[in-house]
């Protein structure tokens, strides 16, 4: 899965959990927080992200992504590695 894919993963997801971002158009440099997400939102937008890639990995490694891109770079970079 590359970059791209894993960015329209992270937007189907964050469309699940927050319905009104349904027809956002996402850009990158955004953060969940920003776009209405709470911390119960951007858990299960994570959570939902990891199963979806297979990965198993402490939440504390994706911790420091403060945008929607940095967040997408992290989990790539976590499939490159396992």
């Amino acid at each position: 899965m590359n970059k791209q894919d894993i960015f329209a993963m992270v937007v189907r997801h964050s469309c699940e959990v927050i319905p009104e971002l349904e027809g956002h158009a996402f850009r990158p440099d955004e953060s969940l927080s920003d776009l209405g997400a709470n911390s119960l939102d951007r858990a299960e937008i994570l959570m939902m992200s990891m199963e979806s890639l297979s990965l198993h990995i402490p939440r504390v490694e994706l911790f420091g992504a403060e945008t929607i891109g940095g967040l997408v770079d992290l989990l790539y970079g976590k499939t490159q590695t396992v």
